[in-house]
């Protein structure tokens, strides 16, 4: 097992790591919109948080040496299910032809106030 650590996405605030890879996949930890430099929340509507979402994502794919192209499975916890649509609006731009299996669910709260997590589980090989 190999753990992903890196300073281009949010540290842990809790003890779990940002990720790790076995069996030739990434197993990713939810990501908040955290901005990784000072650890804030960032945004205040859904499409700001899940934009930082996705970026702090990207990294984690990144530093595992893969790509959204990769992600095989997401799992996506909102805090209002009446932000499905704009959500998926943001959500859906990370991804080009290939989509991933996926679940979407609402939650009664999430860390720091946030309004949306996203967790991946991704492909090291083609």
């Amino acid at each position: 097992m190999k753990t992903i650590a890196t300073a281009s996405a949010p540290a842990a605030i809790g003890p779990y790591v940002q990720g790790n890879i076995v069996g030739g996949f990434l197993f990713a930890s939810g990501q908040i919109p955290l901005d990784p430099a000072t650890g804030e929340l960032v945004g205040s509507s859904i499409e700001e948080q899940t934009e930082q979402v996705m970026k702090n994502v990207a990294a984690i794919l990144q530093a595992a040496g893969t790509d959204f192209d990769h992600v095989v499975k997401t799992t996506c916890f909102l805090d209002d299910m009446d932000d499905f649509a704009a959500f998926n609006a943001v959500y859906a731009r990370s991804f080009g032809a290939h989509l991933p299996a996926r679940s979407a669910v609402a939650v009664e709260k999430l860390p720091k106030g946030a309004l949306v997590e996203v967790e991946v589980i991704a492909s090291l090989e083609d």
